[in-house]
């Protein structure tokens, strides 16, 4: 019964800024890397920000200095700090983690079921 549940998308002018955020619930043991992962209309999705379970980031090239990702351990939430926006950041984004439930032998991958960002004038 693990799942992830993004929120915080929306419209926004470019120049403008967003917060993403995702929080895994249920029966979770422990989780180790977190990502966000992105998806335009024809196009391929591709990974956007992700932080391991130490803390270690790294980021696409066309996001670094604007975007930022972090992580609550405690609460078991990621969060992406979009700053900047320009209109080719419009997409759906997803969020993704490695989680080791506490009813299964080893990690599988949760993916939640995405929100839009949309950054247009």
């Amino acid at each position: 019964q693990v799942q992830l549940v993004e929120s915080g998308g929306g419209l926004v002018q470019p120049g403008g800024s967003l917060r993403l955020s995702c929080a895994a619930s249920g029966s979770i043991r422990s989780i180790n890397d977190m990502a966000w992962y992105r998806q335009a209309p024809g196009k391929q999705r591709e990974l956007v920000a992700a932080v391991t379970s130490t803390g270690i980031t790294n980021y696409i090239d066309s996001v670094k200095g604007r975007f930022t990702i972090s992580r609550d351990s405690a609460k078991n939430t990621v969060f992406l700090q979009m700053n900047s926006l320009k209109p080719e950041d419009t997409a759906v984004y997803y969020c993704n983690a490695k989680i080791l439930a506490r009813t299964d032998w080893g990690l599988r991958v949760y993916w939640g079921p995405g929100t839009q960002v949309t950054v247009s004038s």
